[in-house]
């Protein structure tokens, strides 16, 4: 089989990525993303430097952008008690308004073809994908790949396993303005019923996104009762936030975030970043893992393009084989330090043990990280 079209299901850091690696290698992309550029998303904004190598070898130069360089993190325990580590491999903080964006740019002066609508509906028959979307756009695709982030309707409409089951956790991310927070430093902050992240972005803004069980933050009445009445029970944010302040007009929010196992393949669509396995953000990896997902469903389709793999089938076995041999054990690590962590009883007895074995915190590190992406 000749390969007509790819489609791609949303614009996130997965799809744009598979778009520009795709289109790069003279394959026809249509690109479908509801939303318009640049845009602030709910993310941790935290990117590995294990992914650099491999945007490098798509022309792709994030310098551009004017990161910041980070190269240490410090964790602490609700009432405040904190460690550190230096991060080996590190990473550099960049928004998504800025990332998103550019990538985005990037796709459509590779040739890729962006449609600013809705998917409604994926079917497959005869060997050939059928795409609606609600503007009553049809098109017709050889392939699909579904990136269309943490729930979608089309979830509900390829009837998801986790789609059925309530999520007990929500997101909140938002912009701030600190003159002391140092630039290098990521750092990790548990509080009654969640944790948050803070680290700086390239326009010397700090990134703050917090993870929470909605039972703890449906008792306030909006984000900011919930920060000053709970996220300030940890000393570290509450002085932090006393020097803050906001960049936004209101803080981005996100409910019903699952962290459920999915399945990679669903009626053919192959599935990439959150939409195929979302990390906790606990441990800083989810944007390379959604980038380093979009280069083994590029990869796995020009295979089957210049005729290494026979069929359809051998293209979703292998992408599925290279998922799970470099994702699977981050995400149930991450699953396991999640439960850990958001114990405070447990979280203590971990931290003293840190405490009394630096060494322990960096191997932690490596299993929610991978090795450089070439």
């Amino acid at each position: 089989m000749r390969i007509g079209k790819i489609a791609i299901v949303g614009g996130g850091l997965a799809g744009l990525t598979a778009a520009i690696h795709l289109a790069s290698n003279n394959l026809k992309v249509v690109l479908f993303e509801k939303d318009t550029f640049p845009r602030h998303k709910v993310c941790g904004e935290y990117l590995s430097k294990e992914i650099i190598p491999y945007l490098n070898s798509l022309d792709i130069s994030l310098k551009y952008l004017a990161p910041v360089e980070i190269n240490t993190l410090n964790y602490s325990t609700t009432s405040g008690k904190k460690v550190s580590s230096e991060l080996e491999m590190g990473g550099i903080g960049v928004s998504r308004y800025a990332l998103d964006n550019y990538l985005y740019k990037m796709a459509v002066k590779r040739g890729a073809e962006i449609i600013p609508e809705t998917v409604t509906d994926i079917t497959y028959s005869n060997d050939i994908f059928e795409i609606t979307t609600s503007e009553g756009t049809e098109l017709t695709a050889d392939f699909v790949l579904g990136a269309f982030g943490k729930r979608s309707i089309i979830d509900k409409n390829l009837d998801r396993n986790f789609i059925q089951k309530k999520s007990e956790w929500l997101a909140v991310k938002a912009h701030y303005r600190h003159e002391d927070y140092p630039d290098n430093l990521v750092s990790l902050h548990n509080f009654r019923g969640g944790y948050c992240g803070l680290s700086k972005v390239e326009n010397g803004a700090v990134n703050v996104c917090y993870l929470a069980t909605y039972k703890s933050f449906k008792e306030h009445k909006a984000p900011e009762d919930y920060k000053n009445n709970v996220l300030s029970e940890n000393p570290h944010l509450q002085s932090f936030f006393q020097d803050a302040k906001p960049a936004f007009e209101k803080d981005l929010t996100i409910a019903q975030v699952s962290f459920d196992e999915k399945s990679l393949i669903e009626n053919h669509v192959l599935m990439l970043g959150d939409a195929a396995g979302l990390i906790h953000p606990l441990c800083g990896n989810g944007m390379a893992m959604a980038i380093h997902s979009g280069k083994m469903a590029s990869e796995a389709i020009l295979a089957f393009h210049n005729k290494k793999l026979s069929n359809r089938t051998e293209v979703e076995e292998g992408y599925q084989m290279k998922w799970n041999k470099e994702f699977k054990t981050r995400l149930l690590t991450g699953r396991v330090l999640q439960s850990i962590l958001i114990n405070p009883g447990m979280a203590g007895v971990s931290q003293n043990l840190i405490s009394k074995l630096p060494f322990l915190l960096p191997h932690i590190i490596k299993r929610t990280h991978g090795k450089t992406v070439a």
